[in-house]
């Protein structure tokens, strides 16, 4: 194992921290940062209205009366995660601004009304405007945000340096006035560019490029079977989605909804009709058994962190932070507080050690060492009790506390392997002062 973590120390962290001190993806980094406050708050408004207890659940409704006491987590969550892609955009676009020494505020704006202006808004009956349709202002709109936070901030900031789109006020005007002006033809130019573009794809009927992008990521993989290589694509392209930052769930939900929700259907109807539990490869399959703690098996991360590199202190503090919402699952504060986006040093053990959990889980029910799942439960459910309702069997549970086991023993030495660089840099800082 030190050798490992020593290999890893020599040859891969050098490659990752070069490759992580690049300005744009620390901007993502540090803009992602920024909403951390953001993803702590929605995920524990989502843990309260879905807490998979039915005592407590029936506790509330019968307190309530119904279910009409979820509205303030609902609004509390809406106004998180449903415009996390606005949030973002800005954020992101300020903190590239901030590297290369320009105005964040004015930055951030531009970004952001770029973003806007690429959107289709919903329409009514009549074909007037709605406003601003929330699917792509959450999460499942983050991929496009990045890349127009990072663009129009490139734009905004070269325009910006050419003195000649510079309009210089006379001595005696307000500061804040003076900068206004100075940026007033970048801005404008920054977004007659995103205008223009929207008009480009509209002449080639591409009228909502967010949907068309959201399209083209599920063609490739619509046709897909109940297999073991496709299990094994489906959960590499969740992951590398999420690594860069866009919602892997929200993107392969129609090929959840339309292949795996019907396979667990056939699987109940099975059981009920006293015949061979046919498909391996549910729903249920991947939330059981993969996604413990949520994508990448992040409650084996933050309990691998707790465990082996308390001396990591941010990843510390994440860390106890988000053990709570990840016991259900909910690993936002995770994925964007250590951050695991645009993480080099976790890459690889963020895509690898599910699919090593993948196989794992599908050579224990091909086997039959563990029954097929027959149970549709919960996203929400904790690791171990999900695999045991899945299955309704011990051996479920099992399996899960097998994978989870698993999972911490392999986030370990990159973690340890981050833990010393982040160690290094702290005597690096107390060398210079």
């Amino acid at each position: 194992m030190n050798k490992f973590i020593n290999f890893l120390d020599e040859k891969f962290v050098p490659i990752a921290s070069r490759i992580g001190a690049q300005r744009h993806l620390v901007a993502v980094r540090d803009g992602f940062v920024v909403i951390m406050p953001m993803m702590i708050i929605g995920s524990l408004a989502v843990l309260v209205n879905n807490l998979p207890i039915e005592a407590y659940q029936n506790m509330m409704n019968s307190i309530f009366g119904g279910d009409s006491w979820k509205t303030l987590a609902g609004y509390i969550s809406q106004g998180s995660f449903n415009i996390m892609s606005l949030v973002v955009t800005f954020t992101i676009a300020a903190a590239l601004a901030k590297n290369y020494g320009k105005d964040q505020i004015t930055t951030g704006a531009i970004a952001l009304t770029s973003l806007v202006t690429i959107m289709l808004p919903l329409k009514n009956e009549e074909g007037g405007n709605l406003g601003l349709p929330f699917s792509w202002m959450g999460a499942q709109g983050l991929f496009i945000a990045i890349f127009v936070a990072l663009i129009s901030a490139e734009i905004f900031i070269r325009l910006s340096n050419n003195k000649k789109m510079v309009i210089q006020m006379p001595d005696g005007v307000p500061p804040a006035v003076s900068k206004s002006f100075a940026s007033l033809v970048p801005a404008i130019l920054t977004i007659i560019i995103f205008g223009l573009l929207k008009v480009l794809f509209d002449l080639f009927g591409v009228s909502d490029i967010h949907q068309s992008f959201y399209d083209l990521l599920q063609a490739p993989i619509v046709k897909m079977a109940n297999t073991l290589p496709t299990a094994l694509i489906i959960v590499l392209l969740n992951h590398l989605f999420w690594f860069f930052g866009l919602n892997g769930g929200s993107v392969l939900e129609p090929i959840m909804q339309s292949v795996y929700l019907p396979a667990i259907d056939q699987n109940i109807a099975a059981l009920q009709n006293g015949v061979a539990i046919p498909n391996i490869v549910t729903k249920p399959f991947f939330d059981s058994f993969i996604y413990l703690g949520g994508t990448g098996a992040t409650l084996a991360l933050v309990v691998s962190v707790l465990l082996f590199t308390k001396r990591n202190k941010p990843y510390s503090v994440v860390s106890k932070l988000s053990l709570a919402p990840g016991i259900f699952n909910i690993n936002e504060p995770v994925m964007f507080g250590f951050p695991i986006v645009l993480n080099p040093i976790l890459f690889i053990p963020f895509l690898v050690i599910p699919m090593i959990l993948t196989v794992i889980s599908y050579a224990a029910l091909s086997m039959g060492l563990v029954p097929k799942t027959v149970v549709m439960v919960p996203w929400t459910t904790p690791p171990i009790i999900g695999g045991f309702l899945a299955t309704g069997s011990w051996r479920g549970g099992a399996l899960a506390l097998v994978n989870f086991i698993v999972a911490i023993v392999c986030y370990m030495p990159f973690l340890k392997a981050a833990e010393k660089q982040y160690l290094n840099q702290i005597e690096v800082g107390e060398s210079h002062e």
